[in-house]
Parts: C-alpha cells; structure tokens; sequence
C-alpha cells in the first residue's frame, strides 16, 4: 500500500504560476528570466511558510530546464523533474543552522569552482543563512563579490537583520509577504475540491487564520483537520483541534455588555472557564469582533457576507459609538497584555469585562438587577454612600456658593460623558473646585488620556452644565487618590466585603458548611443593589 503524501509536499508549487501570495516577487524574477538580465546572488525573505525554499527550486528549474532559460520551466524534462524530486546534482541545498562552521562553507565555495556536472548553472540554496558564523560570511563574500559564470546563489533567511551589510549589498534582495487570510482560504479551497474531501468555509477560515499567514502552516493544519475529523472538515471538529473559543460566546459577552447586564457577563465567563477555554484566545479574538465592528461602522463593504456572524457585527455596529468601539479595542488589548500580571486568567479576563462594563454609555444602559443575595444585613457602609446623589446644575452651584463640601465624583455623575473622556474625568482628582474654575489633576499613569479632544468634551460638558463658560485646566501631578474611579473601586470592594461577610454569617451557611465540609465560593457573590444602581 503507498504511503499518503502529505498536502505540504504533494500541492507544493511546481513553477510560478501556482505560487500564492508572493506576486511582486514573481513579477520581477519573471521580468529579470525573460530579459535574460539574471544576478548571481537572491536573497528572499520572510516568515515561515510563505514560499522561500520553493521560489528557490522553481527558479533553479528556470535557470536549468533543458527547454531552455525562461520563467516557464517545462516541468517534464528529467532535469525539472530531478530538482523537483530533490536528486538534481547541480542542486546543492545546504541548511546554515547545522552548518555554522566556517570549514563547510570553504567546502561549498572550493566545489563551486568547478563547472556543473550536467545543468547549466550550478545552484545554491542556503537556507536560514543569518545563521551563518562570522568567519563563514566572511569565506562567502570573496565569492560573491567575484562569481563563476556558471554558480547561482539563493540565499534564504527568517531574520534579515543579522546579515551583514557586505553580504546583503551583493545580493538582489526580495521580500516576501504573510500570505492574506483571503488567499490561504481559496487556496484550501481548491485543494480539498481536488481531493474531494467535504468542507465547510468557516472551517477553511479558522485554519487560514491559526496559519497567520503562512501557507506551509495552513496544509499541515488542514492535514491534521482531515486526520481529526476522519476525512471530511467540520467548523466544530476544527475549533476543538486548535482550541479556538465559539464566537457565539465573544458575542453573547458584548450583548451583555450593551444591556449593561453584569451578571450575565460574569455567568458566561463562568461557562468558558468551565469549557476550559483560553481567556488569552478569547481575549485576542474579542478584539478581532471590535475591529470588525470598527470596520462595519466606517467601511461596511469591507465586512463581506460570509463573515462569520456578519449579521450580529452589523447589529452591534448600529449599537455602539464608534468611539466606544475604540476604548473598548483598547481596554481589551490592555487586559491581553496585563494577562499575566493578573492572579489567575479568569480574575483578568472578567477584570477586563468589568473594565469595559464602567465604561458602557448611560444611554444604552438596560437596568436589570441581579437576583438579590440572601442576607439580613442590608444596610450599606459610609464608604459605599459617597455614591453621588442625583442633583441639579442649580443645586451644585448653591453648594458651592453656601461653602459646602461638593466633590469632583458627584460633578463628573452629571456630565454623562461616555469613552475616553468618561475615563479621564473618573482618574482625575480636583485641586481646586468652584462655579468659575475647575483645576484637575491627572497621576502619571494616566497622562496618556490627556489628549485635547478628550479635555474639549469635558470642558463642553461642563459649560452645558452650568450654562456659562468654566474654567478648566488640567495638570500632572502625585494625587491623594481620592478620583471619581478609586471612590467607586473603594465602595465595590466595601459592599463586597459585607456580602461576603453576611453570608459567612448565615446559620444555613454555617450549618452547611461545619456537616457536610461545605465550601463558599466567594467569587459567586454579589452584593446587594440600590434601587438607583445598575449592574
């Protein structure tokens, strides 16, 4: 029984036209074969996978065919089909990672003196050449400063900076590119039509994406989907052998974050933990859905119809503010980034929701109160009552005629400013508060969110507000910490603390857990809300 190829090397592309991805350097060496105006030395570069080491044997193929020099290798003759089958003599392919040493390539470079055994050009591939020692480069560029006529070298690398200047100024250099996702798909596409293997397209694009952009990635992932999903490709077979979260989760989170609904955020990250899913993937395909969003809200005919969930993108493109879309592409990005720094990936990953929930615009806000926690003791602490009561432009202005206390966080409670300047507004502390003149203070870690489009809608806010011009200056500066954002933080952590403590001392709670060994699952809880709260 013969062996099953794999799809890398059977669809591997025997000449230019079969190449993916990589047409500007297929022009130019199609340009340079055809105008017979050939260098001596190719340097190509890029990631992995996008087609170095193949563009090497295509234009090996090219320069030997025994039809002749041309960018159309007739791939029949026994020359093309031995560079292809990798027997061709005059084909000498050498991998710089194991041959480092300045003695192999003194060798290569004494055997490229003698004229090749039956091509006509003796070829050289060196792949990952940035590998190459000091001295070894140093061996390789007497010969590529004065090269037979007959020797061709095709140098490859991962890592173009650790070449030295004098070896790349000899060679005639080539970029190659992370192959689109788009053009990694239609290529699946065609092989599994030609290999009749059923496929759904959204199968086709998760593995296009875990390729990230290269085309030598996405067969041997579309190889193991075969071996996975015994013969034929199917999206959830696919998502579990790369690991890759349902989306329907990512959007049901945005849902909840547009209903202002805490609890059903907090639940949904509860069943991905319990899915066993990686909040960092769930983290980094969250803000794939806000730039998609971003894009259906300036570009909508850059979303084609066979997006995944095109239809709920749209939704939540009307929805939100672009400029929320923008925050919350941040806040994510941040939390991505914070990961690590987190207690474990579930305290960051829900941290990163809530992060986004404060930041959720009032307008859109839908007020559902959470299931009420079993407690005798309702009554909130000092601290969880410097909540801001609702008063009026007039009423402030009185308070600051009379000489009252009038703080910064009950002011920014009526602004409704939403996105960045909500933020800087909440990590701002005043230092000098009146009608007239209003002197902010913002920490050195949040200088970033001093930018004056954000400073403008503040100031703006303010003179709707009080219905006349306000002085409004901003500075950085060390703050006592008491901003509108660690108030909050200070009365979250306070109610939190009490329901905790209510529930601890529950009889029934007690009673459970000195009979049975009963544990409290302190993440679960969740403090009371005030009427005027929303979660």
């Amino acid at each position: 029984m013969s062996q099953t190829q794999v799809l890398a090397r059977k669809w591997r592309p025997r000449n230019f036209t079969e190449l993916t991805g990589q047409e500007h350097v297929v022009r130019a060496l199609t340009n340079a074969l055809e105008q017979n105006r050939l260098h001596h030395a190719y340097l190509l570069t890029g990631t992995r996978g996008v087609g170095k080491t193949t563009i090497a044997r295509i234009l090996a193929k090219s320069l030997n065919c025994e039809a002749g020099v041309s960018a159309t290798p007739c791939g029949t003759c026994p020359t093309c089909l031995q560079i292809d089958s990798g027997s061709f003599i005059d084909l000498i392919e050498l991998d710089a990672a194991s041959n480092t040493q300045v003695d192999n390539m003194r060798e290569l470079l004494e055997n490229a003196l003698y004229a090749p055994t039956s091509g006509r050009y003796k070829i050289y591939i060196i792949d990952e050449v940035h590998m190459l020692s000091k001295s070894a480069f140093n061996a390789m560029l007497k010969t590529l400063e004065e090269p037979p006529t007959h020797v061709k070298f095709v140098l490859a690398t991962t890592d173009q900076q650790k070449i030295p200047i004098t070896v790349l100024s000899r060679c005639l250099q080539f970029n190659l590119k992370q192959i689109p996702q788009t053009q990694i798909t239609d290529h699946l596409r065609s092989i599994l039509a030609q290999e009749r293997i059923p496929y759904d397209i959204v199968s086709l694009q998760l593995i296009a994406r875990a390729a990230q952009g290269s085309m030598r990635d996405a067969l041997s992932l579309l190889d193991q989907a075969i071996a996975f999903g015994a013969g034929k490709i199917e999206e959830t077979n696919v998502r579990d052998m790369l690991g890759i979260i349902d989306q329907g989760y990512l959007y049901d989170l945005l849902d909840a974050l547009v209903q202002k609904n805490g609890l059903k955020l907090l639940s949904l990250a509860d069943e991905m933990e319990m899915q066993c899913f990686s909040f960092d993937t769930a983290l980094q395909d969250l803000a794939v859905i806000l730039h998609r969003i971003a894009l259906a809200q300036a570009v909508p005919r850059a979303i084609g119809e066979d997006t995944p969930e095109y239809t709920r993108i749209f939704a939540l493109a009307k929805i939100l503010a672009p400029e929320d879309i923008q925050l919350f592409y941040q806040i994510v990005l941040h939390g991505r980034g914070d990961l690590s720094l987190a207690p474990d990936e579930y305290a960051g990953f829900t941290m990163t929701l809530l992060r986004m929930l404060t930041f959720m615009p009032e307008d859109l806000a839908v007020n559902q109160q959470p299931p009420q926690i079993p407690s005798r003791d309702t009554q909130q602490s000092a601290k969880a009552e410097q909540k801001p009561q609702s008063v009026s432009g007039d009423t402030i202005q009185q308070v600051i005629a009379d000489g009252s206390d009038l703080t910064w966080s009950q002011l920014t409670q009526q602004l409704k400013l939403t996105g960045m300047a909500k933020m800087l507004a909440q990590h701002s502390e005043a230092k000098s508060l009146s009608a007239d003149k209003i002197e902010l203070c913002v920490p050195e870690v949040h200088k970033h969110l001093l930018e004056k489009k954000y400073q403008d809608k503040i100031q703006s806010a303010l003179n709707n507000f009080f219905n006349k011009p306000v002085v409004l200056n901003f500075f950085v500066g060390s703050i006592t910490g008491l901003t509108p954002a660690a108030i909050q933080q200070i009365a979250e952590e306070e109610k939190q603390a009490q329901a905790i403590a209510a529930i601890e001392k529950d009889p029934i709670v007690q009673e459970l857990i000195e009979q049975f060994d009963a544990k409290l699952i302190v993440s679960s809880i969740k403090p009371n809300q005030d009427k005027g709260d929303k979660q």
